[in-house]
């Protein structure tokens, strides 16, 4: 009932955390009424929640992409964190308006099960490059943290298709290569979704709009793959997390390629779905890939004051 309190001042006070923030529509008088609920939903949860008091809480923080960035890794990483407590599904509450029409009384069911000391954490990819998902989550809690894990953007594009092929051909549909889909008529086809989602510096404006960058912790996905530890003890200082996960909870599987997690003596991977090898690509096709990024990716790096080891 102390969070819903919270919130609820919070919303209402509305502090100016960025200086050039737009005025922005408040709750209207059915999500008012949600979020009273909210506290009541609360206590039907302890109820039927475990013996040491735990309850849903909505979440403190948000994985809010970017799609193929790992965000599934950062994830399943930071979950082993005891104090930390994750929503098993991407919920895409704040993107899908079938769900946020719902109000935060549906959101607060998908969340897990959590102590007064965990933090909740959900992640959904799509969060990042949706335009009305800043605001929604603002008006929710301006001063929740948020976190946003970025790869080199042409290999984030080579992997959203390894994606969606994939799918496909589990559903024995045929799709076009890779080139049918990047090149029209000679150049690059700037109606292809998957470039769109790698124009970091565009979305990334419309999040400034909103909450102020210390806010935003950006992980290096490249990193994370390569040398997960480091990246994580990040995440741990950024949420305010006690030094919980060591180096001991990383080892390198060499079947599959990447670092898998050890919990507890257990030893746990991704799905077999992550860690695909990306299709080949003509080497010019790439080189107008990396052209194309590298103005974008120079105002990104201006505009969150550090540099990625990006082409």
């Amino acid at each position: 009932m102390t969070l819903l309190l919270l919130g609820a001042v919070l919303l209402v006070a509305r502090p100016q955390l960025v200086p050039s923030h737009p005025a922005v529509s408040g709750p209207g008088p059915r999500q008012q009424e949600l979020l009273r609920k909210v506290g009541t939903l609360q206590e039907d949860t302890r109820e039927g929640a475990a013996a040491n008091g735990s309850t849903k809480q909505l979440p403190q923080t948000i994985i809010i992409g970017v799609r193929k960035g790992g965000t599934r890794a950062l994830l399943e990483m930071l979950s082993l964190h005891p104090d930390v407590a994750a929503a098993e599904n991407e919920v895409h509450f704040f993107d899908w308006e079938e769900h946020y029409s719902q109000g935060l009384g549906w959101y607060l069911t998908q969340m897990p099960f959590s102590s007064p000391n965990q933090l909740t954490v959900e992640k959904t990819p799509a969060y990042f490059t949706s335009p009305k998902v800043p605001e929604r989550i603002y008006n929710m809690n301006p001063a929740i943290r948020l976190l946003l894990i970025l790869r080199d953007p042409s290999e984030r594009v080579l992997s959203d298709y390894t994606q969606v092929l994939y799918n496909h051909l589990q559903k024995r549909k045929p799709y076009p290569p890779i080139e049918d889909l990047l090149v029209r008529d000679g150049r690059l086809n700037m109606d292809y979704k998957a470039l769109n989602r790698s124009l970091y510096h565009a979305h990334m404006l419309n999040w400034l709009r909103f909450f102020p960058l210390g806010h935003i912790h950006i992980v290096d996905g490249d990193r994370l793959i390569r040398d997960p530890f480091p990246e994580i003890q990040k995440v741990e200082r950024f949420l305010k997390l006690s030094p919980q996960i060591n180096a001991s909870n990383f080892y390198f599987n060499k079947t599959k390629g990447f670092y898998c997690l050890r919990d507890s003596g257990k030893d746990r991977c991704l799905h077999e779905s992550k860690g695909r090898a990306h299709p080949q690509v003509d080497p010019k096709l790439l080189d107008k890939l990396h052209e194309y990024f590298h103005e974008p990716n120079k105002k990104f790096f201006e505009l969150v004051g550090r540099t990625f080891d990006w082409h």
